[in-house]
């Protein structure tokens, strides 16, 4: 919990009720940290970590992932794409999108097409492995803070705020 506070400046809500399982806790934290060292660019990181976001309905994570894509100069009409689950201007991130969506609703019994399709936007089986892990540790996050009813701290409301055209 003190490298999160050290991080953000601030222990967020979230990670403090998450802490009620050390175990939760720990689990996100190590998994987050394996897929943050994936070889999945950062903003592809962040592709996945929104669609999950969006899905389940998570609008701390939407809010703090809105925070990151911006911070990594992301296109504002992405980033509004993404959380209004619309699909993406860019062939290859909206491969990604798609495929993260295609692994959740099978289940992981994802069909030949689905992984072609995102392979031949330049990514690897290596890649798709990781979105596997990118969608594990991000449920966790997602399911425990609408459980905890975890709460969108001050420096992530702004990103909360309605997108509009000139965004």
């Amino acid at each position: 919990m003190q490298a999160v506070e050290k991080r953000f400046g601030f222990l967020p809500g979230a990670v403090a009720r998450l802490a009620g399982s050390p175990e939760l806790l720990d689990g996100f934290l190590q998994a987050n940290a394996r897929f943050e060292a994936s070889t999945l660019d950062p903003v592809s990181r962040e592709v996945v970590i929104m669609t999950v976001a969006t899905r389940n309905g998570c609008h701390l994570c939407v809010a703090m992932h809105t925070g990151a894509l911006r911070a990594l100069g992301a296109d504002e009409r992405l980033v509004a794409a993404l959380r209004s689950g619309q699909p993406l201007a860019d062939p290859r991130l909206e491969a990604l999108r798609a495929f993260v969506h295609e692994v959740l609703a099978t289940s992981g019994d994802v069909p030949d097409d689905a992984v072609r399709a995102l392979l031949e936007h330049g990514y690897t089986l290596r890649n798709a492995l990781e979105v596997v892990l990118g969608i594990g540790a991000y449920t966790m996050s997602t399911l425990a803070n609408r459980l905890t009813g975890a709460p969108v701290d001050g420096p992530f409301a702004r990103h909360l705020e309605p997108l509009t055209e000139a965004s």
